[in-house]
């Protein structure tokens, strides 16, 4: 009984030791397990941050890009290239969720590249700005001596306009002494000076031309135009354009001047004439040069 009593006690024993054992295994295990896991955590969360790191880095070289960009350079279009190639690359980085070591090192590498490559451009870009402020320079003074001449010349021409213009105002031909008279023109032809509209078959029309030494000379066309009482215009009763104004004129005298001063007369055959004032104009071309009136009774 003592010897089976003796062997319950040592079989307990040996079973109280396994579980020992056992229980601080599990234990060891457990807090092996949570090593792992709590590294496996602080692994992820510094790859994040790195990945991030990255991804703001690169966020501001694509700003330093579009900036260099917008000040539209000679080498735009390789700014563009890499600022695409930047843009790629964070969206890559964004895409991955789960971005191991050996990934993450491999974006880092090309990030790093691109900058060395963009740090290069950049560079070439300054000195181009700097070439730009000398041409700048350059060009500022060359504009300051332009504005100068062009000065000059304006002042020249203006007072060349105001000299041509004066000779151009000086070389107009004066028309003077604009007269009609109304006379009975008899079947024997002498002309009798009459006043009243019923005798009247003949209107007798004269001006001058003042002497101008600085006109041209040549051939000189006048257009005369009498209107009646009834506003009617009298004789040839033609039409001639001039630009967009159209002139109905009773006649046109063609007068050969040579810078002297010429009379020139015309007489011009009436029928049915109407009492009342009548009026008669000279024109050169469209251009009113002369005016008067008279009265039949």
């Amino acid at each position: 009984m003592e010897t089976d009593s003796l062997s319950k006690k040592t079989n307990n024993s040996g079973l109280k030791a396994v579980i020992v054992i056992l229980s601080l295994l599990l234990i060891g295990s457990l807090a092996y397990m949570y090593k792992l896991s709590s590294d496996s955590q602080v692994a992820i969360s510094l790859l994040k941050t790195e990945k991030e790191t990255v991804i703001k880095d690169l966020e501001t070289t694509k700003k330093s890009l579009e900036e260099a960009i917008a000040s539209n350079t000679s080498l735009s279009d390789e700014l563009i290239a890499e600022r695409d190639k930047i843009q790629q690359l964070m969206a890559e980085l964004e895409k991955s969720k789960d971005i191991d070591p050996e990934s993450l090192a491999k974006y880092k590498n090309e990030a790093e590249r691109l900058k060395a490559k963009i740090a290069v451009l950049m560079k070439q870009i300054e000195g181009l700005k700097s070439e730009n402020k000398t041409l700048v320079t350059r060009i500022d003074s060359t504009s300051t001596e332009l504005k100068k001449t062009r000065s000059i010349n304006d002042t020249l021409v203006s007072k060349n306009d105001y000299l041509a213009k004066t000779v151009e105002r000086g070389s107009k031909l004066s028309i003077v002494n604009l007269q009609t008279t109304a006379v009975k023109q008899k079947s024997s032809g002498r002309q009798v000076e009459t006043d009243k509209a019923s005798r009247a078959n003949v209107l007798k029309i004269s001006f001058t031309i003042a002497e101008n030494q600085i006109a041209k000379s040549g051939d000189k066309y006048y257009y005369v135009q009498v209107i009646d009482s009834k506003n009617n215009v009298l004789g040839d009763k033609k039409n001639e354009t001039f630009g967009d104004k159209l002139l109905t004129y009773s006649f046109v005298s063609t007068v050969r001047y040579e810078n002297k001063t010429v009379k020139v007369e015309k007489d011009l055959p009436v029928t049915d004439v109407n009492e009342g004032t009548f009026f008669v104009y000279v024109f050169d071309k469209s251009e009113l040069v002369a005016k008067s009136s008279f009265t039949l009774k």
